[in-house]
């Protein structure tokens, strides 16, 4: 049985478009993965692909699809199918999320090459993962499909909303790692400078092409394609944008980032050079610093600059002022402990008493 299924070819006397043919690439991949194993005529590949197909922003779709991988795999591993798993199976695969662990690129292998090498995931990234299979069954009964979704009662982790595990940035460090990337190349300057004076997510600003550079008002600006796959203009502040017009160099086609070859310059290969321009700029968090640190830089040192908090809200596309604040919360919470207090107090005390020998 298929949902989206072309009448015989006999019944019409023209040939009628498949509407499968609509669906973004994130859709169809998927459908395309569940049909070597389901086969043309099990409902779950155009289910899937359909649920898939709905959401507006090319991040959720992928995040959604590669949540949904695991637990169709999970299920099918088990001898079960999708469609049919109850809410016992459900809370087993949440179980499951707490142990098993993530996966990883597997150094110097193919391109795209993964092995369950990872940490578990954090609780954060299970709750989030546990609402993408809420909410494919959700699709999945108003598509009449499935009966229920036996998610609806699995308990899932609760998530702390001032802890996130970016490592945040000085002042200081951020500025070593934009001198470093200015002395690396073009590309590498106008990359660190975007990401910490436009505040962007890295999807959002790999997704723009050079031709999208525009003016507004008297500033030049990016259209960065938001959450839910609004479009908003952003100014390009000039320390940034004397950075990207030397790096584009006239060009005004193909991609705004681009590799060697001229493709389009993708997330992976970002965070690959950050973590070189961390090591080269002596960075403690070198090993582990991702793009995200740098919008969350830029965030934290607007508000400390006393940027009001509704620019700040508006700069980075929150809807809810609640969660720009908890940035400021999670850095501060460092800055005032209480342990840097006692720290001075005690070291005064400490000078002037000898040890008994």
């Amino acid at each position: 049985m298929t949902l989206l299924q072309n009448r015989p070819a006999g019944e019409l006397a023209t040939v009628l478009a498949d509407p499968r043919d609509d669906w973004p690439l994130e859709a169809r991949a998927l459908r395309q993965e569940l049909l070597q194993f389901y086969g043309e005529h099990d409902a779950l590949p155009d289910v899937a692909g359909g649920w898939i197909a709905r959401w507006p922003s090319a991040n959720t779709r992928r995040t959604y699809a590669r949540g949904f991988r695991v637990w169709e795999a999970y299920v099918r591993e088990r001898g079960g199918h999708v469609l049919a798993a109850g809410f016992p199976l459900a809370d087993a695969f949440a179980r499951h999320l707490e142990t098993a662990p993530t996966l990883r690129r597997v150094k110097s292998g193919r391109y795209g090459e993964m092995a369950p090498t990872g940490k578990p995931r954090t609780d954060a990234s299970r709750a989030n993962l546990l609402s993408a299979c809420s909410s494919f069954y959700s699709y999945a009964v108003r598509a009449r499909a499935a009966e229920a979704d036996p998610f609806e009662a699995v308990l899932r982790p609760i998530v702390d909303p001032d802890e996130s595990p970016t490592e945040g940035l000085t002042e200081d460090e951020t500025a070593k790692l934009i001198a470093t990337a200015t002395a690396w190349s073009p590309r590498a300057e106008a990359l660190v400078k975007l990401l910490y004076l436009m505040g962007p997510r890295i999807d959002e600003l790999l997704a723009l092409d050079a031709d999208q550079l525009g003016y507004d008002r008297g500033h030049r600006t990016l259209p960065l394609r938001i959450k839910g796959g609004k479009i908003r203009p952003k100014p390009v502040v000039p320390l940034a944008l004397d950075a990207l017009e030397r790096y584009l160099d006239g060009r005004t086609d193909g991609p705004l980032f681009t590799t060697r070859t001229g493709a389009r310059l993708r997330e992976p290969e970002v965070w690959k050079l950050l973590r070189r321009l961390a090591a080269k700029a002596g960075l403690p968090q070198a090993g582990t610093i991702k793009p995200h640190v740098l919008r969350h830089a830029f965030i934290t040192d607007s508000l400390d600059a006393g940027v009001p908090l509704q620019d700040v809200q508006d700069a980075v596309n929150h809807k809810d002022p609640r969660t720009t604040q908890r940035y400021n919360r999670r850095r501060r919470r460092h800055d005032t402990h209480p342990g840097h207090t006692l720290a001075a107090r005690i070291s005064g005390r400490l000078d002037g008493i000898k040890p008994n020998s």
